[in-house]
C-alpha cells in the first residue's frame, strides 16, 4: 500500500503517533546509554531521525521527554506482564517480570544510571512515580485480601522484593558472571533463574509456613 500524500504535492503525510513512538524509543536508548545528565537532545534526534525542533514540539524539553519515557515504559511493561499472567496465579508473577526485564535491558540501565546520578535528592517526576508505586502496593493488598498472597507481609516490602529479585541480575551482570559463571543474557541462566523465582514465590503464598528466626545479639567482649 502506498503512503498517503498531500493532494497534488507528492509529500508524505505526517504520522504524529509513529513519530512520537520513534522519538520515545530513541530517547530510551540515549538515556540508558548516558543517563539523564549525559544524554543529549541532539543525540536523541539523530537516533529518531528527526530534527530537534520536532522533538521539542512533542515533548517540550529534555526533562519532559525523560518523564514521557518513564511513564510510557511503566505502563507498557505492566500491560505486557498482565497480558501473559494467568488469572490468580501469583507464582508466575516473578518469572514473568524477570523475563520482561531480560527483554527490557535499556530500562534497567536507565534506572541504574538514575541511581548513580541522583543519590539522596528527589528523582524526576517523583510525585507521579510515588503515585504509581502506591497503586502497585494497592494491587498487592487486593490480592492479599483475596487470599492470593500472605497478609502478614507488608505490601510495600513485597513490591520491593519483586523488583529486587527480578531486576538485580540485569542491573549487576558482573556479579552474575562471578557467582554463576554465565552472563545474565545467557538463555540457560535465564531459564534456570526463572524456575528458581517460581519456586521461591511459594514463600509469598498464604499456605507457606514461615520459620521464625531469633536474632541473638552478640556478647560484648
Amino acid at each position: 500500500m502506498r503512503p498517503k500524500t498531500k493532494k497534488n504535492t507528492g509529500v508524505v503525510a505526517r504520522d504524529p503517533d509513529r513519530t512520537r513512538r520513534r522519538i520515545l524509543a530513541a530517547a530510551l536508548q540515549e538515556f540508558s546509554a548516558h543517563g539523564f545528565a549525559g544524554a543529549r537532545v541532539g543525540g536523541i534526534a539523530r537516533r529518531a531521525k528527526v530534527n530537534k525542533r520536532m522533538l521539542y514540539h512533542y515533548f517540550g524539553d529534555k526533562e519532559g521527554l525523560f518523564r514521557a519515557v518513564l511513564l510510557d515504559k511503566i505502563s507498557d511493561r505492566r500491560n505486557r506482564v498482565e497480558a501473559q499472567m494467568p488469572e490468580n496465579d501469583v507464582a508466575s508473577s516473578l518469572p514473568l517480570w524477570f523475563k520482561q526485564n531480560c527483554l527490557d535491558t535499556d530500562w534497567v540501565r536507565l534506572l541504574a544510571w538514575e541511581s548513580l546520578q541522583i543519590t539522596d535528592g528527589p528523582v524526576l517526576d517523583e510525585k507521579e512515580r510515588r503515585r504509581i508505586a502506591r497503586q502497585a502496593a494497592a494491587r498487592i493488598r487486593k490480592k492479599q485480601a483475596a487470599g492470593l498472597l500472605r497478609q502478614d507481609l507488608s505490601a510495600e516490602h513485597l513490591q520491593l522484593a519483586k523488583i529486587s529479585l527480578t531486576m538485580f541480575p540485569l542491573a549487576l551482570p558482573q556479579l552474575v558472571r562471578i557467582i554463576i559463571g554465565r552472563s545474565p543474557h545467557d538463555p540457560k541462566f535465564q531459564r534456570e533463574y526463572a524456575r528458581f523465582l517460581e519456586t521461591i514465590s511459594a514463600a509469598f503464598r498464604p499456605e507457606y509456613r514461615d520459620v521464625k528466626i531469633k536474632f541473638v545479639r552478640p556478647k560484648q567482649t
